[in-house]
């Protein structure tokens, strides 16, 4: 099993960067591979980016050249680095860790973009 606690969201300027960290208790974090997601009023859950054991990466196309995820399985840390942000990108966002048979969630870090 897992706990995911995110960290890292809050207020930010339009054009502006944030670095949300998602940090990992239990077992065998290294064999994960880690994701975030994103959730904004009136949407639905949306897949930002993925990170495999192997530290291969996927972005969906909204963030891509924007946001860069990373890994630190010393520090059982996942990272998500946000620049360039606009209004549309804020939104709760989500650590998740992919595994078998179970996934597990954090509760979530507000981002607000806004003037």
């Amino acid at each position: 099993q897992l706990q995911l606690v995110e960290s890292g969201g809050g207020l930010v300027q339009p054009g502006g960067s944030l670095r949300l960290s998602c940090e990992a208790s239990g077992s065998s974090f290294s064999i994960y591979t880690m994701a975030w997601y994103r959730q904004a009023p009136a949407k639905q859950r949306e897949l930002v980016a993925v990170i495999s054991s192997g530290g291969r990466t996927h972005y969906a196309d909204f963030v891509k050249g924007r946001f860069t995820i990373s890994r630190d399985n010393a520090k059982n840390t996942v990272y998500l680095q946000m620049n360039s942000l606009n209004p549309e990108d804020s939104a709760v966002y989500y650590c998740n860790a992919r595994g078998t048979p179970l996934e597990y969630w954090g509760q979530g870090t507000q981002v607000t973009v806004s003037s």
